[in-house]
């Protein structure tokens, strides 16, 4: 009787999920010490209580975990199965790195991450083995579709409720709890936005704690949403935003700045005028309320602070960003590739 390996089983089955992933990678001090940090950065992880993983990373994970738990076997960065079948599908994630002399002729399903803006790849789609490239928030996909054309797929990572629980019946001791994801120009941003609103909200007796991205740990988010009535949620633009979907899925309702626009560096590159964009990009009057200046924040929490006790944030995440949907938009779409290649409409 002849043995079938199991990933050949996986393989004929079609249950087999083939990712391809890679990390954010940057020169930073001089060329090529991004080599040197995949080696210090393990032990550089040891010694902080900081966040150690990237948003692609997160994202890759979510991924990840969503396809085990709906049943399929994932490998990941495994060449060797995938140099063997040639004609199945594979997922290319992570940072744009991945695509450099990229050789296997597998028909793949890009993304979600690689490129902030499809111009800084824009014949990317026409590589015949390239077949859907996915992005996360609709905003982003308004700015991909133009250039992608029907390649160009929305997907989203799912929010898992069962780790970020229900904390509307936790004790409360903070009011709003301030979430700083302010990237750039951060001393005036800081100055024209986040010192005033904590003042207005300090000068309405409102108890409020201020934590910033990257200088906290998962554990300790988790332990402030559960003291934390509501969030006030200060990014530039969020391809999806994970943070605040974790505060939804807490039941914690986000007064959120949305100033409309992508204020990337990189949008002069591209556009003579501002490209549209959202810090909230899955968000609905369940959710809270939004605002798009700090003359404007006066007004949103009047408004939020009238709803307070209606909102419904978690319902909103188990209705459209669950791990199960994630799973089946994702599989959906990479089997299909299967297919001829899609057109490219310009």
């Amino acid at each position: 009787m002849k043995l079938i390996h199991p990933r050949s089983k996986a393989i004929a089955d079609r249950k087999a999920i083939l990712l391809f992933y890679r990390e954010f990678e940057q020169d930073k001090f001089f060329k090529n010490d991004r080599h040197l940090k995949r080696i210090v950065r393990p032990l550089y992880n040891l010694m902080h209580h900081r966040q150690k993983k990237t948003g692609f990373a997160v994202s890759f994970d979510l991924l990840v975990r969503a396809l085990i738990k709906y049943g399929w076997i994932v490998y990941i960065n495994d060449r060797v199965t995938a140099k063997r079948n040639p004609n199945y599908p594979i997922g290319l994630v992570g940072f744009p790195s991945i695509l450099e002399d990229w050789d296997l002729p597998n028909p793949a399903i890009l993304g979600p991450s690689l490129y902030d803006h499809p111009l800084l790849a824009p014949d990317l789609m026409e590589d015949p083995r390239f077949r859907k490239y996915l992005v996360l928030a609709p905003w982003m996909h308004d700015m991909f579709r133009p250039v992608y054309g029907d390649a160009c797929v929305s997907w989203y990572a799912g929010i898992d409720t069962d780790e970020w629980m229900d904390a509307s019946d936790c004790t409360k001791d903070i009011d709003f709890l301030i979430y700083d994801k302010i990237r750039w120009n951060y001393d005036l941003l800081a100055a024209e936005l986040l010192y005033p609103i904590h003042s207005t909200l300090k000068g309405n007796g409102f108890k409020t704690h201020i934590i910033r991205y990257k200088y906290h740990d998962h554990t300790t988010y988790k332990h402030l949403l559960k003291r934390s009535r509501a969030m006030v949620f200060l990014c530039e633009h969020e391809t999806q935003g994970l943070a605040y979907q974790e505060a939804l899925a807490s039941n914690v309702p986000v007064l959120a700045w949305d100033n409309g626009y992508w204020l990337d560096p990189l949008w002069r590159r591209f556009s003579a005028v501002k490209i549209p964009a959202s810090s909230v990009p899955f968000f609905s009057e369940e959710c809270g309320v939004t605002f798009r200046n700090a003359t404007d924040f006066n007004r949103a929490l009047s408004a939020f602070m009238q709803r307070l006790d209606s909102f419904e944030p978690r319902k909103y995440v188990t209705e459209n960003l669950t791990m199960k949907g994630s799973a089946e938009i994702y599989t959906a779409q990479y089997f299909s590739v299967f297919a001829p290649h899609p057109a490219i409409r310009r």
